[in-house]
């Protein structure tokens, strides 16, 4: 953790993650007492704002719980949902076999929409396998489902990645 003041800075403090550490921006007039308090307060926001965009490995596996409960009717039960790092041509796996879900770490930091659109197609995929017009009957229940499937299209165009959500689990699903 840093902290940098600045006589030009008047009024506000800001925070934000530099690498491993956080960097926090007061005024230079600031005593050592205010100083302590809104270290702590800037720090504790930053590392909340992180949770948020970067869920943990258990927290998608409660997310997995809440999309299943509401959108299939808790048809789906993964025996795990984590993040990999290993995904170069797809958002997101499913295993029907297994009950595995795995989602890109390219998904952290979007939107939780997004994050829940994915997380809610690999879900399905326990209880309907393929992309067929049942697939797309269930995945739809979630309001988000053509704003965040634009979204990932966007990035994908932008980043000149060859991800498509349409054939992503078809591999999976074969073996």
């Amino acid at each position: 953790m840093e902290v940098r003041r600045s006589r030009r800075r008047t009024r506000t403090v800001s925070a934000y993650r530099d690498g491993d550490r956080i960097v926090v921006m007061i005024p230079a007039r600031m005593s050592r007492r205010e100083e302590r308090e809104w270290v702590e307060t800037m720090v504790a926001r930053v590392t909340a704002a992180e949770r948020r965009r970067r869920p943990s490995d258990g927290d998608l596996a409660e997310r997995a719980a809440r999309l299943s409960a509401r959108y299939l009717d808790s048809r789906a039960k993964p025996t795990s949902v984590r993040w990999v790092s290993n995904q170069r041509s797809r958002w997101g796996s499913c295993t029907p076999a297994d009950g595995t879900i795995r989602l890109s770490t390219r998904l952290q930091g979007m939107p939780a929409y997004v994050i829940d659109y994915v997380l809610l197609h690999e879900l399905t995929h326990l209880v309907v396998h393929g992309h067929d017009e049942q697939f797309w009957s269930w995945v739809n229940r979630y309001d988000m489902t053509e704003r965040a499937r634009g979204f990932l299209e966007g990035v994908s165009e932008t980043a000149n990645l060859a991800i498509s959500d349409d054939v992503a689990d078809e591999e999976e699903l074969s073996s």
